[in-house]
Protein backbone atom coordinates (compact mmCIF):
# COMPACT_ATOMS: atom_id res chain seq x y z
CA UNK A 1 0.00 0.00 0.00
CA UNK A 2 1.45 3.36 -1.02
CA UNK A 3 1.90 6.20 1.44
CA UNK A 4 -0.53 8.24 -0.67
CA UNK A 5 -3.24 5.59 -0.34
CA UNK A 6 -2.65 5.32 3.41
CA UNK A 7 -3.09 9.06 3.75
CA UNK A 8 -6.23 9.37 1.63
CA UNK A 9 -7.87 6.08 2.64
CA UNK A 10 -6.51 5.40 6.16
CA UNK A 11 -9.07 2.67 6.90
CA UNK A 12 -7.23 0.36 4.48
CA UNK A 13 -4.49 0.01 7.08
CA UNK A 14 -6.86 -1.84 9.41
CA UNK A 15 -6.60 -4.99 7.29
CA UNK A 16 -9.24 -7.17 5.67
CA UNK A 17 -11.70 -9.59 7.24
CA UNK A 18 -13.73 -12.33 5.58
CA UNK A 19 -17.20 -12.92 7.08
CA UNK A 20 -18.69 -15.78 5.10
CA UNK A 21 -19.11 -14.46 1.56
CA UNK A 22 -18.32 -10.89 2.60
CA UNK A 23 -14.92 -9.18 2.64
CA UNK A 24 -14.30 -5.74 4.08
CA UNK A 25 -11.79 -3.75 6.11
CA UNK A 26 -11.79 -4.22 9.87
CA UNK A 27 -12.54 -0.60 10.80
CA UNK A 28 -16.06 0.31 9.78
CA UNK A 29 -18.63 2.99 10.52
CA UNK A 30 -21.74 2.78 12.71
CA UNK A 31 -24.62 4.95 11.51
CA UNK A 32 -26.68 5.11 14.71
CA UNK A 33 -25.57 8.61 15.70
CA UNK A 34 -26.80 10.15 12.46
CA UNK A 35 -30.34 10.26 13.87
CA UNK A 36 -31.91 12.68 16.33
CA UNK A 37 -31.50 12.69 20.13
CA UNK A 38 -32.24 9.33 21.75
CA UNK A 39 -31.69 7.70 18.32
CA UNK A 40 -35.11 9.08 17.45
CA UNK A 41 -36.22 11.15 14.49
CA UNK A 42 -34.21 12.91 11.81
CA UNK A 43 -30.84 14.59 12.39
CA UNK A 44 -30.69 18.29 13.09
CA UNK A 45 -28.31 18.65 10.15
CA UNK A 46 -29.38 16.31 7.36
CA UNK A 47 -26.79 17.57 4.89
CA UNK A 48 -24.11 17.12 7.53
CA UNK A 49 -25.21 13.51 8.09
CA UNK A 50 -25.05 12.81 4.37
CA UNK A 51 -21.58 14.37 4.23
CA UNK A 52 -20.36 12.06 7.00
CA UNK A 53 -21.50 8.96 5.10
CA UNK A 54 -19.90 10.10 1.87
CA UNK A 55 -16.68 11.04 3.60
CA UNK A 56 -16.54 7.65 5.34
CA UNK A 57 -16.47 5.89 1.97
CA UNK A 58 -13.81 8.31 0.71
CA UNK A 59 -11.65 7.34 3.69
CA UNK A 60 -11.85 3.67 2.77
CA UNK A 61 -14.76 2.53 4.93
CA UNK A 62 -16.47 -0.43 3.28
CA UNK A 63 -18.56 -1.66 6.22
CA UNK A 64 -21.48 0.56 7.22
CA UNK A 65 -23.61 -0.72 10.09
CA UNK A 66 -27.18 0.41 10.72
CA UNK A 67 -30.58 -0.91 11.88
CA UNK A 68 -34.24 -0.46 11.02
CA UNK A 69 -34.76 0.90 14.55
CA UNK A 70 -32.29 3.78 14.21
CA UNK A 71 -34.69 6.68 13.82
CA UNK A 72 -36.59 4.40 13.24
CA UNK A 73 -35.92 4.04 9.50
CA UNK A 74 -33.99 7.33 9.40
CA UNK A 75 -30.49 5.85 9.29
CA UNK A 76 -31.28 3.47 6.43
CA UNK A 77 -32.93 6.29 4.46
CA UNK A 78 -29.85 8.48 4.90
CA UNK A 79 -27.53 5.71 3.74
CA UNK A 80 -29.50 5.28 0.53
CA UNK A 81 -29.66 9.00 -0.14
CA UNK A 82 -25.96 9.49 0.48
CA UNK A 83 -24.46 6.41 -1.16
CA UNK A 84 -26.88 4.82 -3.66
CA UNK A 85 -25.93 3.53 -6.20
CA UNK A 86 -23.49 1.89 -3.83
CA UNK A 87 -19.81 1.68 -4.72
CA UNK A 88 -18.51 -1.79 -5.53
CA UNK A 89 -17.35 -3.61 -2.43
CA UNK A 90 -19.39 -1.61 0.08
CA UNK A 91 -20.98 -3.89 2.69
CA UNK A 92 -24.12 -2.59 4.38
CA UNK A 93 -25.12 -4.36 7.58
CA UNK A 94 -28.53 -3.75 9.09
CA UNK A 95 -30.56 -5.27 11.93
CA UNK A 96 -34.12 -6.12 12.88
CA UNK A 97 -35.68 -7.25 16.13
CA UNK A 98 -36.02 -4.09 18.22
CA UNK A 99 -39.07 -1.84 18.05
CA UNK A 100 -39.29 1.80 19.10
CA UNK A 101 -41.99 3.70 20.98
CA UNK A 102 -39.97 6.85 21.56
CA UNK A 103 -36.50 8.26 22.29
CA UNK A 104 -34.39 5.79 24.23
CA UNK A 105 -37.16 3.16 24.15
CA UNK A 106 -36.09 -0.24 22.75
CA UNK A 107 -38.25 -3.38 22.87
CA UNK A 108 -37.39 -6.78 21.37
CA UNK A 109 -39.81 -8.36 18.91
CA UNK A 110 -38.66 -11.60 17.33
CA UNK A 111 -41.80 -13.03 15.80
CA UNK A 112 -40.80 -14.55 12.45
CA UNK A 113 -43.48 -12.68 10.52
CA UNK A 114 -42.26 -9.39 12.01
CA UNK A 115 -38.60 -10.10 11.20
CA UNK A 116 -39.54 -11.01 7.62
CA UNK A 117 -41.56 -7.81 7.27
CA UNK A 118 -38.66 -5.73 8.55
CA UNK A 119 -36.24 -7.41 6.18
CA UNK A 120 -38.51 -6.58 3.24
CA UNK A 121 -38.80 -2.97 4.38
CA UNK A 122 -35.03 -2.64 4.83
CA UNK A 123 -34.51 -4.00 1.31
CA UNK A 124 -36.85 -1.30 0.02
CA UNK A 125 -35.36 1.54 2.09
CA UNK A 126 -31.78 0.65 1.21
CA UNK A 127 -32.64 0.14 -2.45
CA UNK A 128 -31.10 -3.33 -2.74
CA UNK A 129 -32.26 -6.78 -3.80
CA UNK A 130 -30.23 -8.50 -1.11
CA UNK A 131 -28.99 -7.29 2.29
CA UNK A 132 -25.28 -7.96 2.73
CA UNK A 133 -25.37 -8.67 6.47
CA UNK A 134 -28.71 -9.07 8.25
CA UNK A 135 -28.42 -9.19 12.05
CA UNK A 136 -30.92 -10.22 14.71
CA UNK A 137 -30.80 -7.12 16.92
CA UNK A 138 -31.90 -9.02 20.01
CA UNK A 139 -33.11 -12.54 20.72
CA UNK A 140 -36.70 -12.05 21.89
CA UNK A 141 -37.20 -14.05 25.12
CA UNK A 142 -40.94 -14.29 24.41
CA UNK A 143 -40.45 -16.17 21.13
CA UNK A 144 -38.77 -19.59 20.80
CA UNK A 145 -35.19 -18.87 19.73
CA UNK A 146 -35.20 -21.53 17.02
CA UNK A 147 -38.16 -19.79 15.36
CA UNK A 148 -36.13 -16.57 15.15
CA UNK A 149 -33.03 -18.38 13.90
CA UNK A 150 -35.15 -20.38 11.47
CA UNK A 151 -36.50 -17.22 9.89
CA UNK A 152 -32.93 -16.01 9.35
CA UNK A 153 -32.16 -19.32 7.64
CA UNK A 154 -35.19 -18.86 5.37
CA UNK A 155 -34.09 -15.36 4.35
CA UNK A 156 -30.61 -16.71 3.60
CA UNK A 157 -31.98 -19.60 1.51
CA UNK A 158 -34.27 -17.22 -0.40
CA UNK A 159 -31.36 -14.94 -1.28
CA UNK A 160 -32.83 -11.94 0.52
CA UNK A 161 -29.72 -11.73 2.70
CA UNK A 162 -26.13 -12.72 1.91
CA UNK A 163 -25.01 -13.41 5.48
CA UNK A 164 -26.43 -13.52 9.00
CA UNK A 165 -25.25 -11.99 12.28
CA UNK A 166 -26.42 -11.83 15.89
CA UNK A 167 -26.32 -9.06 18.49
CA UNK A 168 -25.96 -9.08 22.28
CA UNK A 169 -25.73 -12.86 22.62
CA UNK A 170 -23.78 -15.33 24.73
CA UNK A 171 -21.83 -18.35 23.58
CA UNK A 172 -24.74 -20.75 24.15
CA UNK A 173 -27.04 -18.60 21.99
CA UNK A 174 -24.42 -18.36 19.25
CA UNK A 175 -24.06 -22.11 19.10
CA UNK A 176 -27.82 -22.64 19.26
CA UNK A 177 -28.21 -20.31 16.28
CA UNK A 178 -25.40 -21.99 14.33
CA UNK A 179 -27.24 -25.30 14.56
CA UNK A 180 -30.01 -23.66 12.55
CA UNK A 181 -28.31 -21.04 10.34
CA UNK A 182 -24.72 -20.10 9.43
CA UNK A 183 -23.64 -17.11 11.52
CA UNK A 184 -20.71 -14.93 10.42
CA UNK A 185 -20.68 -12.06 12.96
CA UNK A 186 -21.63 -11.19 16.53
CA UNK A 187 -22.25 -7.61 17.64
CA UNK A 188 -21.93 -7.10 21.41
CA UNK A 189 -21.07 -4.21 23.73
CA UNK A 190 -17.31 -4.16 24.26
CA UNK A 191 -14.62 -1.53 24.66
CA UNK A 192 -11.55 -0.85 26.76
CA UNK A 193 -13.55 -0.66 30.01
CA UNK A 194 -16.63 -2.77 29.11
CA UNK A 195 -15.25 -6.31 29.13
CA UNK A 196 -18.05 -8.68 30.17
CA UNK A 197 -18.39 -10.06 26.63
CA UNK A 198 -14.71 -10.97 26.30
CA UNK A 199 -15.48 -14.71 26.59
CA UNK A 200 -17.75 -14.28 23.55
CA UNK A 201 -14.97 -12.43 21.72
CA UNK A 202 -12.57 -15.28 22.46
CA UNK A 203 -15.17 -17.80 21.25
CA UNK A 204 -15.63 -15.82 18.04
CA UNK A 205 -11.86 -15.77 17.51
CA UNK A 206 -11.67 -19.54 17.98
CA UNK A 207 -14.55 -20.08 15.53
CA UNK A 208 -13.51 -17.47 12.96
CA UNK A 209 -16.58 -15.27 13.52
CA UNK A 210 -16.35 -11.51 13.24
CA UNK A 211 -16.91 -9.60 16.49
CA UNK A 212 -18.42 -6.12 16.06
CA UNK A 213 -18.04 -4.12 19.29
CA UNK A 214 -20.69 -1.46 19.62
CA UNK A 215 -19.93 1.73 21.61
CA UNK A 216 -16.24 0.98 20.93
CA UNK A 217 -14.52 4.18 22.06
CA UNK A 218 -15.99 4.59 25.56
CA UNK A 219 -13.11 4.88 28.00
CA UNK A 220 -14.49 6.57 31.13
CA UNK A 221 -11.99 7.49 33.77
CA UNK A 222 -9.11 6.01 31.77
CA UNK A 223 -9.20 9.14 29.58
CA UNK A 224 -8.94 11.54 32.52
CA UNK A 225 -6.00 13.98 32.59
CA UNK A 226 -2.93 12.00 33.52
CA UNK A 227 -4.72 8.68 32.98
CA UNK A 228 -3.32 5.78 30.97
CA UNK A 229 -5.17 6.64 27.77
CA UNK A 230 -3.97 10.23 27.82
CA UNK A 231 -0.43 9.05 28.56
CA UNK A 232 -0.32 6.67 25.60
CA UNK A 233 -2.05 9.21 23.38
CA UNK A 234 0.65 11.73 24.27
CA UNK A 235 3.39 9.25 23.46
CA UNK A 236 1.89 8.55 20.04
CA UNK A 237 0.70 12.05 19.20
CA UNK A 238 -2.85 10.72 18.97
CA UNK A 239 -6.19 11.27 20.68
CA UNK A 240 -7.58 9.03 23.47
CA UNK A 241 -10.34 7.88 21.12
CA UNK A 242 -7.79 6.81 18.53
CA UNK A 243 -5.83 4.90 21.16
CA UNK A 244 -9.00 3.14 22.36
CA UNK A 245 -9.73 2.03 18.78
CA UNK A 246 -6.14 0.93 18.24
CA UNK A 247 -6.41 -1.22 21.38
CA UNK A 248 -9.52 -2.89 20.00
CA UNK A 249 -7.94 -3.60 16.62
CA UNK A 250 -4.94 -5.19 18.29
CA UNK A 251 -6.98 -7.09 20.90
CA UNK A 252 -8.15 -9.68 18.36
CA UNK A 253 -7.88 -10.29 14.61
CA UNK A 254 -11.66 -10.83 14.46
CA UNK A 255 -12.43 -7.44 16.06
CA UNK A 256 -14.40 -5.15 13.74
CA UNK A 257 -14.95 -1.76 15.42
CA UNK A 258 -17.68 0.51 14.02
CA UNK A 259 -17.19 3.90 15.70
CA UNK A 260 -20.06 6.24 14.99
CA UNK A 261 -20.21 10.01 14.82
CA UNK A 262 -22.22 12.80 13.21
CA UNK A 263 -19.09 14.92 12.71
CA UNK A 264 -16.78 14.73 9.70
CA UNK A 265 -13.85 15.85 11.86
CA UNK A 266 -14.46 13.06 14.39
CA UNK A 267 -14.95 10.58 11.56
CA UNK A 268 -11.57 11.48 10.09
CA UNK A 269 -9.97 11.16 13.53
CA UNK A 270 -11.52 7.73 14.09
CA UNK A 271 -10.49 6.45 10.68
CA UNK A 272 -6.91 7.57 11.23
CA UNK A 273 -6.76 5.17 14.20
CA UNK A 274 -6.37 2.32 11.68
CA UNK A 275 -2.76 3.37 11.21
CA UNK A 276 -1.93 3.69 14.91
CA UNK A 277 0.46 1.06 16.22
CA UNK A 278 0.66 0.35 19.93
CA UNK A 279 3.86 -1.06 21.37
CA UNK A 280 3.67 -4.26 23.40
CA UNK A 281 4.12 -2.26 26.59
CA UNK A 282 1.46 0.28 25.63
CA UNK A 283 -1.04 -2.43 24.76
CA UNK A 284 -0.35 -4.32 27.97
CA UNK A 285 -0.67 -1.20 30.11
CA UNK A 286 -4.00 -0.24 28.51
CA UNK A 287 -5.29 -3.80 28.73
CA UNK A 288 -4.46 -4.04 32.42
CA UNK A 289 -5.90 -0.62 33.22
CA UNK A 290 -9.13 -1.38 31.34
CA UNK A 291 -9.48 -4.75 33.06
CA UNK A 292 -9.02 -3.16 36.49
CA UNK A 293 -11.62 -0.53 35.69
CA UNK A 294 -14.04 -3.13 34.35
CA UNK A 295 -13.50 -5.32 37.41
Amino acid sequence: MSDTTSATEPVLRSGMFAAGPLRFHRLGYGAMQLTGPGVWGPPKDREGALAVLRRAVELGVDLVDTADSYGPEVSEDLIRQALHPYPEGLVIATKAGLTRAGPGDWRPVGRPEYLRQQCEMSLRRLGVERIDLFQLHRVDPKVPADEQFGLLAELLDEGKVAAVGLSEVGVDQIEAARRVVPVVTVQNHLNLVERRWEPVLDHCAAEGLGFIPWFPVASGQLARPGGPLEQVAGELGASPAQVALAWLLRRSPVMLPIPGTSSVAHLEENCAAAGLELSDDQFAALDAAGARRAG
